[in-house]
């Protein structure tokens, strides 16, 4: 099974350093899609003089916004694609417990994975920044060896490390670039978009990818405000009280709890 790791990039020369170290570390082999989006920072070419083999770079000749470049990769290829922050670090095995997710569950739209800094999918503390772990791949060796993955479903990915099935291209297509522009709210109205055709958003409960946060793109002052809410409520009215509902239930719970109970990390 294959997976194409997509990670669009725009200037944050010291974060992204450090995620394609991590992908260089992890995923030398694998099929991986560098998109620049006109970065303006001059160090960001000097990132990409030495990229593996395997790996395909692309750089927008002039600055299209988060959701048209990450259109563009998800658009490279018809199969599975991995949306990926470049102000993420991956773990030891992260891209294979997608895969197992895709073999065990059917009719994934979205499969996101646990992170520090990842809203409804942070651990050990929801809705938290939680704090870096000091050794990510270990942390990722014990969530495998003591966790028995349930692939708990989801009201909505969390765009930091977002896979996009092969059947959701199909059946729901792309983010919608007319209403979100830049950025922010495009993986919630996604995330709706491939319940509404059937598919699942899930957690890959035994997969951990680090998120530093609101690196990527941040040149451009980009952020969550009411404009952002408002325009996913137009399309989503419920949008809110699902993801209160889901917040107040917190289905999620048991299994940080039985996690953070086995995983010296935490």
């Amino acid at each position: 099974m294959s997976i194409q790791i997509v990670v669009p990039v725009y200037n944050a020369f010291e974060v992204t350093a450090q995620a394609l170290q991590a992908l260089k570390k992890h995923n030398l082999q694998d099929d991986v899609l560098i998109l620049d989006d006109a970065s303006s920072d001059p160090r960001m070419t000097a990132l990409y003089l030495d990229l593996p083999e395997s790996w395909q770079l692309r750089v927008n000749p002039q600055n299209l916004g988060f959701v048209k470049t990450a259109n563009i990769g998800l658009k490279h290829n018809p199969g599975h694609s991995l949306l990926l922050n470049s102000d993420t670090i991956v773990s030891v095995g992260w891209l294979d417990r997608f895969k197992d997710a895709l073999l065990a569950v059917d009719a994934v739209g979205t499969a996101t994975p646990w992170s520090n800094n990842a809203e409804i999918c942070s651990l050990p503390e929801t809705l938290k920044v939680n704090p870096m772990p000091e050794d990510i791949d270990l942390l990722a060796a014990e969530l495998v060896d003591c966790h028995q993955p349930v692939y708990p479903q989801l009201p909505t990915a969390v765009g930091f490390a977002m896979l996009i099935s092969k059947q959701a291209k199909a059946q729901v297509g792309y983010f919608d670039e007319p209403t979100f522009g830049h950025g922010y709210g495009e993986e919630n109205d996604y995330s709706l978009r491939v319940t509404s055709a059937g598919l699942k958003n899930i957690l890959v409960d035994h997969a951990y990818v680090a998120h530093v946060g609101n690196q990527s793109f941040q040149a451009l002052n980009l952020k969550p405000n009411e404009q952002t809410m408002h325009r996913l409520l137009n399309k989503h009215p419920d949008y809110l009280t699902l993801i209160q509902n889901f917040i107040e239930k917190d289905p999620l719970c048991p299994i940080r709890e039985s996690i953070i109970a086995k995983i010296s990390g935490f």
